[in-house]
């Protein structure tokens, strides 16, 4: 009875240093995304949703997948209102922002080449988390844009920033006007 009641004293005390799973809640603030709305150029209260957009950072072989499509039209989007990914790991990150992908008239695709130049600070969320990135323009160089080629007139013909920190996805941080 003795050696019962010890092996059960032993396994008491071995179990009661356990600690609970550390398991990230999907609720739990991440990295945020960089939140772009468009807008109409002729009246700029208006959104504008584009026409069969791709866009393509800077060394992807695809785009960002916009939806859960098989083919390729998940790259594709038809929305006025769209987030992507900024890099984590530098302070600038370059898009393509094709429009009319894939129209088979080739002078009714447009495209922009916009650069994003930020400075990065880490934040520590939790230990099941780990860390976030939180973003914030740089003033007075938070882009640069160029159309591709550079012979063609830029389709997105103003961009204008509304929040020079990018620490939330609920907020619109860029506004392109076409």
């Amino acid at each position: 009875m003795k050696k019962i009641v010890t092996l059960l004293l032993i396994a008491t005390f071995c179990f009661s240093g356990c600690e609970k799973d550390d398991i990230c809640d999907a609720n739990t603030p991440t990295t945020p995304r960089l939140v772009i709305k468009f807008y109409d150029i002729a009246n700029s209260s208006v959104l504008k949703s584009v026409t069969n957009m791709k866009v393509i950072g800077e060394g992807m072989p695809q785009g960002i997948i916009f939806n859960n499509s098989t083919d390729n039209s998940k790259y594709l989007t038809n929305a006025n209102t769209l987030s992507i990914p900024l890099k984590t790991d530098a302070d600038i990150t370059t898009y393509r922002f094709i429009l009319n992908y894939g129209n088979p008239n080739p002078s009714l695709v447009n495209e922009d080449k916009v650069t994003f130049n930020y400075t990065r600070k880490n934040v520590f969320v939790s230990r099941a988390c780990g860390y976030k990135t939180l973003f914030d323009f740089v003033p007075n160089n938070t882009y640069t844009q160029t159309a591709v080629p550079s012979t063609n007139p830029k389709w997105m013909k103003y961009i204008s920033v509304e929040k020079n920190n990018i620490d939330n996805e609920y907020e619109t941080h860029i506004k392109v006007f076409f």
